[in-house]
C-alpha cells in the first residue's frame, strides 16, 4: 500500500506544480476581464502549466516548420537513391509531428463541445501518422541492412498511409458510436438538444479514451519491436538508422506509460479530475519533441550524406580542378620537357631514329679500322706487301659494315680501284718468285 502511494506521487508530482489547473469562475491574473474564460489557462499566471505548454508548443511548431523546409529542400543534393525514397514518409511524419504540437493548445484550453471532440479524434490519428511512418522505415530498413536495396519510396509511403487510415475508420466509428449514445441518454432524461452533443464527448470515461487508442499502441510496439532485427544486417551503414527508431520509440513506450498510468489511475486517486487536460498536454508535448530530438533532426542530419559506394567512386576518379597552381605546375614540366630535350642532342641516338647512309661522316678519324687517304699513299710509296693488309676491304670488318658512322669515302675508293689494276703485274712476278717454294710447300 505505501509502495501504491509512493508511486502515485511521484507520477502525480508534476500536476500538483500547477494551481492553475483547478476551475475558475473570476479573471485570474494576467487575463483579461472581458476574456472568454474558455482561454483562460492561456494567459494564467497563477497556474504556470498553461503558460509552460503554450510556449513549448510554439518553440515546438517553428521547429518542425524549418526542419520541414529544411528537408524539402535538401531533396535536390540527396546523393543517395535509397535515402531519397524515405523522404516523403518522413515529410509525412514531420506534419504528424506539427499536428501534435497544435494539439496542444486543444489540451490547454477549457473543455467544450470542439475540444473535446479533437481531443477525442485528432489525439489517435495523428499519433497514428508518426508511429505508421516509424513502421513503414523499420520495414525498408530490415531490406536495406540485408540486402542494401529497399523497396520503392511509392510503396513506403502507402504502407505509412493505409496504416493510418486504419485509425481514421476506428476514431470515426468510435466518435459517432459515442455521440449517438450520449445523445440517446441524454434524450431520455429529458435535457435539450443544445448541450447534450458538448456533454456526451466531454464526460467519455478515461479508460475509454485509452480503450481507443490500442491500435496505436500496437504501431508503437510494432516499430519498437521491428527496429532490433535492422541492427543485426550485414550493412552496417544502415544500423544507426536503426539506432534513431529504436532510441525514439523506447522513449515513447516510457512517455505513454507514465501518462496512461496518472491518466486513468492516478489523477482518480487523488481525486482531480482536472488533472486530465494537463496530463494529455503534457504527453503531446514530450511526445512531440522527442520526435524532434530522437529522431527528425538525425534524419536530416544523415540525408545528404553519400553512400559509401558513391565516396569510393571519388576517391577513384577525382576531379581535376583548374585554378592558379595547375597552371603552374604543366607549365613547370613543359619547360623541364624542353630543357631535358636539348641536352639530349648530344647523345648518340642511331638507334631510336632513322639513318641516312649519307650522315656517317663527322669530320674524325675512326680508332678502330686505319684508312690511308690518297696523299698518304703517293708519298709512302708502295708497299711490299698485298694491297689487302694496308687498306682492308669494306666487307672484311663487320663492324665497320654494322657502324652507322663508317661510310667509305668515294677517293677511298678511286685509290683501291688503281691499284688493284697495278696489282695484276706484281703478283705475277710475286708468283713467279714463290713457285719453287709453293711447290716444295705442297
Amino acid at each position: 500500500m505505501a509502495t501504491r502511494k509512493a508511486l502515485l506521487t511521484c507520477l502525480g508530482l508534476p500536476l500538483f506544480l500547477f494551481p492553475g489547473a483547478q476551475a475558475q469562475d473570476h479573471a485570474p491574473p494576467g487575463c483579461s476581464p472581458d476574456l472568454d474564460p474558455l482561454y483562460y489557462n492561456l494567459c494564467d499566471r497563477s497556474g504556470a502549466w498553461g503558460i509552460i505548454l503554450e510556449a513549448v508548443a510554439v518553440a515546438g511548431i517553428v521547429t518542425t516548420f524549418v526542419l520541414t523546409i529544411i528537408l524539402v529542400a535538401s531533396l535536390p543534393f540527396v546523393q543517395d537513391t535509397k535515402k531519397r525514397s524515405l523522404l516523403g514518409t518522413q515529410v509525412f511524419f514531420l506534419l504528424g509531428t506539427l499536428g501534435l504540437f497544435c494539439l496542444v493548445f486543444a489540451c490547454v484550453v477549457k473543455p467544450n463541445f470542439s475540444t473535446c471532440a479533437s481531443r477525442q479524434f485528432l489525439f489517435g490519428v495523428l499519433f497514428a501518422i508518426c508511429f505508421s511512418c516509424l513502421v513503414a522505415h523499420v520495414f525498408a530498413l530490415n531490406f536495406l541492412a540485408r540486402k542494401n536495396h529497399g523497396p520503392r519510396g511509392w510503396v513506403i509511403f502507402t504502407m505509412a498511409l493505409l496504416l493510418t487510415l486504419v485509425e481514421v475508420i476506428i476514431n470515426m466509428e468510435w466518435l459517432i458510436i459515442t455521440l449517438v449514445r450520449g445523445g440517446g441518454e441524454t434524450g431520455a432524461l429529458g435535457n435539450g438538444s443544445a448541450g447534450w452533443a458538448a456533454v456526451s464527448t466531454c464526460t467519455i470515461a478515461n479508460m475509454d479514451f485509452v480503450m481507443a487508442l490500442i491500435y496505436v499502441m500496437l504501431l508503437l510496439l510494432g516499430a519498437f519491436m521491428g527496429a532490433w532485427p535492422a541492427l543485426c544486417g550485414r550493412f552496417k551503414r544502415w544500423r544507426k538508422h536503426g539506432v534513431f527508431v529504436l532510441l525514439t520509440t523506447a522513449t515513447s513506450i516510457a512517455i505513454w506509460v507514465v501518462w496512461i498510468v496518472m491518466y486513468t489511475y492516478g489523477n482518480k486517486q487523488h481525486h482531480s479530475p482536472a488533472w486530465d487536460d494537463p496530463t494529455l498536454a503534457i504527453a503531446l508535448g514530450a511526445n512531440a519533441w522527442a520526435f524532434v530530438l530522437f529522431y527528425v533532426i538525425p534524419e536530416i542530419s544523415q540525408v545528404t550524406k553519400p553512400s559509401p559506394e558513391q565516396s569510393y567512386q571519388g576517391d577513384m576518379y577525382p576531379t581535376r580542378g583548374v585554378g592558379y597552381e595547375t597552371i603552374l605546375k604543366e607549365q613547370k614540366g613543359q619547360s623541364m620537357f624542353v630543357e631535358n630535350k636539348a641536352f639530349s642532342m648530344d647523345e648518340p641516338a642511331s638507334a631510336k631514329r632513322p639513318v641516312s647512309p649519307y650522315s656517317g661522316y663527322n669530320g674524325q678519324l675512326l680508332t678502330s679500322v686505319y684508312q690511308p687517304t690518297e696523299m698518304a699513299l703517293m708519298h709512302k710509296g708502295p708497299s711490299e706487301g698485298a694491297y689487302d693488309v694496308i687498306l682492308p676491304r669494306a666487307t672484311a670488318n663487320s663492324q665497320v659494315m654494322g657502324s652507322a658512322n663508317s661510310t667509305l669515302r668515294a677517293e677511298d675508293m678511286y685509290v683501291a680501284r688503281s691499284h688493284q689494276a697495278a696489282t695484276p703485274l706484281k703478283d705475277g712476278k710475286n708468283s713467279q718468285a714463290q713457285s719453287p717454294q709453293n711447290k716444295t710447300r705442297w
